[in-house]
């Protein structure tokens, strides 16, 4: 018998008690590849720290380091002409014909420009007889540090990434007689065999590094075009040392018997900054004369500021006495870990944390860490989830300030997609492209229609502004962030669809699913179709939010009214197959990917909200009927591919689902630095895997609805939350035990009405902004 319901009204909370337990990656043997490394940054400013005894590799990165720049290659040559007759070969169901029209005059086909690395940091020193190794990464602090004996003798270095200082810092200690001895230096890689940058010793403690983005292996409508010219930075590296010596020479800086050495390394680029020379020479002056321990105290404090709004509990508590990477090794022979999934779920928030703050770019498909030239996708904005999934646990996980790098860049690039919107299909408002870079470009690219050819992304990243909004309620965003970014994206869809011949619906047209393919009659692989699930989804859902954001706003024009009608003439984009899943395409093709990684045509359903099982529990099931088929056939194998089939199982309120692909995630898709591995790298599996838990543990996606723990699984059986955040303004501390709810606190930031499901209980609270609710069950 669940014990009675007690509700304590408060407005100042004590804390729930429950336990920390502390997100440590730890390691027994320094990193052999780069997937091995400890990443660190602080939004902008990032590095990859291999901790090798010797020969120390510390790889650099800033975030606006691209090629080229924003008036580099014009738009596609297409008309509106050329988009009726591809309209047309549709309706007479020619898709071969239409994706290749299409492509071939709305695509600059393939595109290389590519996020490129800033180089390299080398301390190489002499140690033997290297013993007693341990290198770690607190992820509480944002610190790396690497220690070893040598001869015996202590060897120490940490390492971190500081915003308020905007700097990467390294203390460097030894008890070794001899010190430090050995050289330290910075390079960059060679662009196709030509030098990108030059170091120099500007005097005995200092080291420049200056140098220009280039990308001689440049590609734009699937041809070579070197690019020459791209953003320049400087990079600036500061010794100091209180003994021994240290001594500029035509390597780097020769250090001798040093037993502490403080390096103080800043960069900064012409992407931000016209005198960024000048700018990099002033913020080392800044902190040249600061103290280690004020340098790292304001870390900290800064850092804290952010990942202690949220803390996971898993279990009960562990001690780290199992390397990380023996901690993978243990879950791919088939044990469970429920420590490595609290630290993974930490990791996502410490990722975004460190690679995306007011300010700064959004994190790429890499974050900010990418060691290339021309690095895998380019390390750019894919559209079609990528870029999104990077920044859904923003929200939910307390960072909802970091998300707004997401909205100052679509801001952006919503501005240049008037240009294609007007010049290439004589359209209102903005189209947003497949895939972009730093520059905003925004023509679709790709060589094949299936893969880059899609209209839905405006759609897809309009959700993001109303998100934000329901999440923090706040509307001062709302009417000058959110409408008229989501009002651009509307114009335009508002423009774009047509009236399907054979049942006067409107669709989207061309239309295709992001990087799928179906079977025609004609037994011809294609793209293109009248109306694709994903498509009449999305621009279902962003006519709603824009309509509803009016109607929060007390305003209503002709627009409005137009979309009003609008939504009413559009062709449904949930419709069900014979054997009851959720059609992708306008009608029941065959699939030649069965297990296609991508799920867009379940939009509504996630990261959408207009499928939940209390309103049409019809096709709550057709959700599940597509997704087994899609596993069944294969399916998820991708990092982010099976990210989002956590969020997806979570949803279906199935605890044991999303925990089996939690399972396949960490024995499948992890490198031993826990980046995700799609393969190769992509930083998406992880934010969506932090997504996929805070899913599982609370969901508030119906209006008016908070549910806690309402996909638990069976393996965690006891844990505590604390900070989390719910749509409507809402934020909630909560325990457990033996799978069933404990506490839950409630705090009301605005002060709204919500039901509560909670271990059963059904309730129905209004409280009064800045109140809270303590609950024991």
């Amino acid at each position: 018998m669940k014990k009675p319901l007690v509700l304590i009204l408060c407005l100042i909370f004590a804390g729930l008690q429950s336990f920390a337990q502390k997100s440590v990656l730890w390691y027994e043997k320094p990193a052999e590849i780069w997937e091995d490394a400890l990443p660190i940054g602080n939004g902008r400013l990032g590095a990859m720290v291999f901790g090798i005894p010797g020969n120390e590799r510390i790889q650099l990165n800033e975030d606006s380091l691209w090629p080229g720049g924003p008036r580099d290659w014009g738009l596609a040559e297409g008309t509106r002409a050329d988009l009726d007759r591809i309209r047309e070969y549709l309706i007479a169901g020619d898709h071969a014909k239409a994706d290749s029209l299409l492509v071939l005059k709305f695509s600059r086909k393939g595109v290389i420009r590519s996020h490129q690395t800033m180089g390299d940091l080398w301390l190489d020193f002499h140690w033997d007889e290297v013993t007693e190794y341990k290198r770690s990464l607190d992820l509480d602090e944002a610190i790396t540090l690497t220690k070893f004996k040598s001869e015996g003798h202590e060897v120490t270095q940490e390492i971190f990434a500081s915003a308020p200082d905007q700097a990467i810092l390294i203390k460097l200690q030894t008890s070794h007689p001899e010190g430090f001895r050995g050289l330290i230096r910075m390079d960059r890689p060679m662009d196709e065999g030509f030098p990108t940058a030059e170091t120099k010793a500007v005097n005995d403690n200092l080291l420049e590094m200056k140098g220009m983005v280039t990308q001689r292996g440049g590609q734009i409508d699937s041809k070579p075009f070197p690019i020459l010219s791209g953003v320049k930075f400087k990079v600036l590296l500061l010794a100091q040392n209180q003994d021994g010596e240290i001594k500029a020479s035509d390597a780097g800086l020769q250090v001798n018997g040093a037993k502490e050495i403080h390096l103080k390394l800043v960069a900064e680029t012409s992407y931000y900054h016209s005198d960024f020379e000048e700018k990099a020479n002033l913020r080392l002056d800044h902190i040249a004369f600061r103290s280690w321990g004020q340098l790292q105290q304001s870390h900290v404090r800064e850092y804290k500021s952010w990942y202690d709004r949220m803390s996971l509990t898993l279990g009960q508590e562990k001690t780290e006495e199992i390397p990380t990477d023996l901690r993978i090794q243990n879950v791919k022979a088939g044990q469970t870990d429920l420590h490595l999934e609290k630290i993974l779920f930490d990791f996502g928030r410490y990722l975004l944390i460190s690679s995306s703050r007011p300010g700064t770019n959004p994190a790429n498909l890499q974050g900010i860490w990418n060691r290339h030239i021309s690095a895998p996708w380019n390390a750019d904005y894919h559209l079609n989830i990528n870029l999104q999934m990077n920044y859904w646990p923003a929200e939910v996980t307390n960072l909802s300030e970091l998300h707004m790098p997401l909205f100052d860049f679509t801001d952006g690039l919503i501005e240049n997609g008037k240009k294609p919107a007007s010049t290439n299909f004589d359209m209102q408002g903005a189209i947003l492209p497949h895939t972009t870079d730093l520059w905003k470009i925004p023509f679709l690219q790709a060589a094949t229609a299936y893969w880059g050819s899609w209209v839905g992304a405006g759609a897809w990243l309009g959700r993001h502004y109303w998100e934000h909004f329901l999440f923090t309620q706040d509307l001062d965003f709302l009417e000058k962030r959110a409408v008229p970014a989501i009002e651009q994206v509307v114009l335009f869809y508002s423009d774009w669809l047509i009236i399907d011949p054979r049942d006067g619906k409107l669709i989207s047209a061309p239309s295709t699913s992001p990087e799928n393919q179906f079977i025609n009659e004609k037994g011809q692989k294609a793209a293109s179709t009248l109306g694709a699930a994903g498509d009449q989804q999305m621009i279902a859902d962003i006519f709603e939010i824009y309509l509803k954001s009016n109607e929060i706003l007390s305003k209503r024009s002709e627009l409005t009214d137009k979309i009003q009608s609008q939504l009413g003439q559009l062709r449904p984009g949930i419709r069900l197959g014979l054997d009851g899943r959720i059609l992708e395409w306008d009608r029941e093709f065959e699939e030649p990917e069965k297990g296609h990684r991508h799920m867009s045509h379940l939009y509504a359903f996630h990261p959408g909200a207009s499928i939940n099982n209390r309103e049409n529990p019809e096709y709550f099931e057709a959700v599940k009927k597509t997704l087994d088929f899609r596993l069944a056939n294969g399916g998820a194998g991708t990092g982010w591919s099976r990210a989002w089939l956590i969020n997806f199982s979570a949803r279906l309120l199935d605890g044991e689902m999303a925990y089996e692909h939690i399972q396949k995630l960490l024995s499948t898709g992890l490198y031993n630095n826990l980046f995700d591995a799609h393969p190769p790298f992509q930083i998406d599996g992880n934010f969506g895997y932090t997504a996929g838990v805070a899913e599982m543990l609370l969901q508030s996606h119906e209006d008016g609805v908070i549910s806690v723990l309402p996909a638990l699984p069976k393996a965690w059986q006891s844990g505590a939350v604390k900070g989390i955040k719910a749509r409507g303004g809402f934020t909630l501390d909560f325990t457990w035990e033996r799978g069933e709810v404990k506490t839950v606190r409630l705090h009301s930031a605005q002060g709204k009405k919500v039901i509560l499901f909670a271990d059963g209980s059904e309730i129905d609270l209004e409280l009064r902004a800045g109140e809270s609710i303590e609950m024991e069950f």
